[in-house]
């Protein structure tokens, strides 16, 4: 067990790793001011061409789509009257829906009254 080496404490690794990383930095061959603007101006092109390409893509795609008829696809539905309906008094639904069943004499005076009431309250098509 006397052989074995003893790590260095945390702080002198710490530095040790500073200065490994300070000495790699003096290694590495800067790019002079001209040759950074050069490449910066080839990325930026790069990035406006790429986003040219793909949002003519993207919009050329849409455009089949619609053509092709992608988009008019309408979906019919029904509104259907049932009991379970909200209030028109505002007050809380899951209260009518915990109510009892109404009588069939009641629901169908009920039910007229909310048919005229969803007339008027219905916009007309034009």
């Amino acid at each position: 067990m006397a052989d074995k080496k003893k790590k260095p404490n945390i702080f002198k690794r710490i530095a040790q790793k500073f200065k490994d990383v300070r000495q790699e930095l003096k290694r590495v061959i800067w790019p002079t001011k001209e040759k950074l603007i050069q490449n910066s101006a080839v990325v930026l092109v790069v990035i406006i061409v790429c986003t040219i390409f793909l949002t003519a893509i993207g919009k050329g795609a849409g455009w089949i789509l619609e053509k092709v008829g992608f988009y008019d696809q309408a979906v019919e539905t029904t509104v259907a009257e049932t009991s379970d309906t909200v209030p028109s008094d505002g007050s809380d639904a899951s209260a009518s829906e915990s109510a009892p069943a109404e009588s069939s004499s009641d629901a169908s005076a009920s039910d007229s009254t909310e048919a005229s009431a969803s007339e008027e309250t219905t916009p007309s098509e034009s």
